[in-house]
């Protein structure tokens, strides 16, 4: 491959919890031991992605695995959102590769996630695999975005991978006393519920970003 000039894109990041996190991930990146790098922590994230799937599939037979499964999401964060906080801290920046290799096991690791929510009967396969679907046309958008605008958005409004990480954590608490609710007179999923609700929310901000992007992008090109 022939190499070429690369301008890392501006990170957007406006979680309710950024401030807190990033107080979090600067004094964890300080005090993680040299031996320790950034691959490790890529590698941990994923890894607790998968188990989270499979603690998921796992815990159709006994509710308590959902335990296993916000442990998991609690290792996936430390993994996920310390690695790049660890190679600023230390200036050992690769950012296209970090940006390639985070985000591709993003993809197969929300796979093995849904699957195994799925197989858990806690969600039906159709409503899984439909927020599936949003997810990866929201996260194809945000690369888009990356590539022709120049920032990278890890948020939308006020919610980042952290705070979906914490809803998706107190809902598998309540799973374990209330697996279903009533709705209009039917009794539905917890997960079917909130995975519509996820779908219809994802759905809006996809279809007003690229608006936005769509409208920005004209004004920098406008022709002649």
């Amino acid at each position: 491959m022939r190499p070429f000039s690369f301008v890392d894109a501006r990170r957007e990041q406006n979680g309710i919890l950024a401030g807190v996190e990033a107080r979090i991930l600067r004094w964890m990146a300080a005090r993680m031991p040299d031996r320790i790098n950034s691959d490790h922590l890529t590698a941990l994230g994923f890894l607790a992605m998968l188990a989270a799937g499979g603690a998921y599939a796992l815990s159709r037979e006994d509710k308590l695995f959902l335990h296993l499964v916000n442990g998991c999401l609690l290792l996936n964060w430390m993994g996920d959102s310390l690695d790049g906080t660890l190679a600023r801290y230390r200036n050992r920046l690769r950012p296209r590769y970090g940006f390639y290799v985070d985000h591709i096991l993003d993809t197969i690791s929300m796979s093995i996630l849904l699957a195994g929510l799925a197989l858990s009967d806690y969600m039906s396969f159709g409503v899984a695999g439909l927020v599936l679907i949003v997810y990866f046309m929201l996260c194809i958008n945000v690369y888009l975005a990356t590539y022709t605008i120049g920032t990278f958005k890890i948020s939308f409004g006020r919610l980042s991978p952290t705070e979906l990480r914490l809803l998706l954590a107190v809902g598998n608490l309540v799973l374990l006393f209330q697996p279903t609710v009533r709705l209009m007179g039917g009794s539905y999923r917890l997960f079917d519920v909130g995975g519509m609700v996820a779908v219809i929310l994802m759905t809006g901000i996809l279809i007003a970003t690229t608006i936005q992007n769509i409208q920005f992008l004209y004004s920098a090109e406008r022709l002649p």
